[in-house]
């Protein structure tokens, strides 16, 4: 564990709780039951979880992001401890209300923090009316965007996972990728029990900044990509790179910054566009799968190539990225995928 961080893991949230206790029980809006706090989240519709999850999971092998065909369920590593929630939607045609219960009671500061993570996980506030607008009246998309209505733009809840979801997928399957990462967070992230599940975080950069390059070649990483996760972790830690605060700059700006970043491309650097800073109007040009569903879904005689890609999206345009779920989602569906939890085939 890097030195500079170890003050930090010595049980914050065990001290929120207790202000927690003190302050005497919980916030408005927040609700107790047997295990911990449980509160409401309400999003812009229309919203299902379902689909949105699944844009989130890409497979049933992510067992970091678990979904048994009702509840979504994560560990969440935050600065104050790790917390693990469930997100329920009674009813699919109601997007007004989701029930979220986490695994323990915490303070007003904890529980803001999970509201606001799980928002950005599900894009709970994305207001998508315009691109709805835009489907409607196109021939092409109308009937995919119909069929799956309510889907959200998932992102992951750092930039810093982003790019490590984005080193690993570099040049192998999503499933041998999924399996990477799977193997990572059970090894090094935080784990908690909730609802009979053992659940893993994904690591923070402070867990695998002190690493060796061996330690993930025993799980099955090249040596370039431990090289480039342990680098960019120990340059987050050691505040030489700050991910998190590209939010404000341009698409350009970002795609230069991370692609002087070894081990980061073009690909890398679009994909944690899209899917790290929520830039809808990105499709990740270079990403084959993605490419392939694209060419397929018009009629289009693959490859395409990167220029192609952007000339068939640009009627779509600023929405490229929502295409980009949309398919993602049909070729779930077409696999079986979305018909169940984590037991579905894909």
């Amino acid at each position: 564990m890097h030195p500079r961080f170890a003050e930090r893991l010595s049980d914050p949230l065990a001290a929120a709780e207790a202000r927690w206790e003190n302050e005497g029980g919980a916030d408005d809006g927040q609700r107790r039951n047997e295990l911990g706090s449980t509160f409401d989240l309400h999003p812009a519709p229309p919203f299902r979880l379902d689909l949105t999850v699944w844009a989130l999971r890409r497979r049933p092998r992510n067992m970091v992001d678990r979904w048994d065909g009702t509840a979504y369920r994560r560990v969440l590593a935050l600065s104050e401890g790790s917390v693990a929630f469930s997100v329920t939607q009674a009813d699919p045609s109601d997007a007004s209300s989701l029930t979220v219960a986490l695994d323990k009671r915490v303070g007003g500061n904890v529980e803001g923090n999970v509201r606001a993570s799980i928002e950005r996980l599900l894009g709970l506030r994305v207001e998508l009316a315009s691109f709805y607008c835009m489907a409607r009246a196109d021939s092409v998309l109308g009937p995919l965007s119909a069929h799956l209505q309510g889907v959200k733009p998932p992102r992951f809840p750092t930039v810093y996972e982003s790019l490590l979801n984005a080193v690993a997928v570099q040049q192998l399957s999503l499933e041998s990728g999924l399996s990477l990462l799977n193997r990572l967070a059970e090894t090094y992230g935080k784990a908690v029990r909730m609802d009979g599940m053992l659940l893993h975080a994904f690591p923070l950069p402070y867990d695998l900044a002190g690493l060796e390059p061996a330690a993930l070649r025993v799980l099955g990483f090249s040596l370039r990509k431990a090289e480039t996760i342990i680098g960019v972790s120990r340059a987050v830690v050691d505040e030489r790179l700050d991910l998190e605060g590209l939010e404000p700059f341009a698409d350009g700006d970002v795609v230069s910054q991370l692609m002087s970043l070894h081990g980061i491309g073009r690909w890398s650097a679009e994909y944690i566009l899209l899917r790290g800073l929520g830039r809808l109007h990105v499709f990740p040009g270079d990403d084959v799968g993605a490419r392939n569903n694209l060419a397929r879904w018009l009629g289009l005689k693959p490859p395409l190539d990167y220029d192609a890609v952007g000339r068939a999206l640009s009627r779509w345009q600023p929405y490229a990225g929502m295409v980009y779920f949309h398919l993602l989602l049909d070729r779930l569906e077409a696999a079986g995928a979305l018909r169940g939890g984590e037991g579905a085939q894909s």
